[in-house]
């Protein structure tokens, strides 16, 4: 596999793209657990690629759809596909419903490709792609890899491309990395934006989605302190000279460094230190009402309680 691509095309992919391929990967893997491992060779069985032990047990396929203006090619949407392990094929018949389907929806959009999931293009993978270059004569390949790396600071997302090389005097096709950025626009931003935010299933109350928003909040400037430390040992190395000048380095920094100036005036102090009391208050008063609405829940049931026991011995209410 080459390590870059060479069409010089400009990808563009969209958001809900990414969340489409993860909402496929975690029906299909819960929906493949234990207790019942009977195989059963229905549709819905289709989308695993081995059997449930296997690390590629849970592959899911499908296709992805959107324009091409140009050099640039713009993923906006996906749709499921069924998958067959044993011929490494797709069910052609269900895919062109589903090509149909969408074509009355979104006119304008076309099959750039496919998607899978896995932690690397495999071999097999080379039939499903050649198996669509009938619908496009070069099909793009996004690959999603479920896994969980926390020192991973990018998207687990790569797009692949296919090339002509020449191997040991034979043509073959290879899949080829190319480099691509997150494209939205004010409707995916704000369903995103609603998902990151959802109140959790298991009856998570404000405090776990405040921990979770802090929680974010700290590893953005964790990530941010990190990254001027190292900007910061390359200034003191260039300094000292251990490694050459680079000019337009020096520019970009010190165009960052004149804006400080700019947020330390006594007038940006006043207006954070307005702003920040106004949080505490805010704060304090939706304590201070918690408390309320849990001490009115707790006298009402002690009145209650208590109300019951003076029917038994004569005795007023408590309030």
């Amino acid at each position: 596999m080459a390590s870059s691509s060479s069409s010089g095309l400009t990808f563009k992919l969209h958001p809900l793209v990414i969340l489409n391929i993860s909402d496929h990967y975690t029906r299909v893997k819960s929906q493949s657990q234990p207790p019942s491992h009977a195989s059963s060779g229905g549709g819905d069985s289709s989308s695993a690629a081995a059997s449930p032990s296997s690390p590629s047990a849970h592959r899911v396929f499908g296709c992805v759809i959107g324009v091409q203006r140009g050099r640039t090619v713009e993923i906006f949407n996906s749709f499921e596909l069924l998958y067959d392990p044993v011929t490494h094929s797709l069910d052609r018949a269900f895919l062109e419903k589903k090509q149909e389907l969408y074509k009355k929806v979104f006119p304008n959009f076309y099959i750039l490709g496919w998607y899978s999931t896995g932690s690397d293009a495999q071999e097999s993978d080379m039939h499903i792609h050649k198996a669509l270059m009938d619908i496009n004569e070069s099909p793009v390949y996004v690959l999603l890899n479920p896994s969980i790396n926390h020192a991973q600071k990018d998207l687990p997302i790569t797009i692949f491309e296919s090339e002509l090389h020449v191997i040991d005097g034979i043509p073959q096709l290879i899949f080829v990395r190319s480099s691509y950025t997150i494209e939205t626009v004010e409707a995916e931003r704000i369903s995103v934006d609603h998902v990151a935010h959802l109140k959790p299933s298991d009856g998570g109350s404000a405090a776990t989605q405040l921990a979770a928003h802090l929680t974010g909040i700290h590893s953005a400037i964790k990530m941010l302190n990190s990254r001027i430390r190292v900007l910061h040992h390359y200034l003191v190395a260039m300094q000292k000279g251990e490694i050459p000048y680079e000019s337009s380095l020096l520019r970009q920094v010190s165009s960052l460094l004149r804006r400080l100036p700019a947020i330390e005036s006594e007038k940006f102090q006043d207006d954070f230190l307005m702003e920040y009391s106004d949080t505490l208050l805010v704060t304090y008063l939706a304590m201070f009402t918690n408390c309320s609405s849990t001490m009115n829940e707790l006298v009402e049931k002690f009145n209650t309680a208590y109300d019951r026991h003076s029917r038994r011995g004569g005795r007023t209410a408590f309030i």
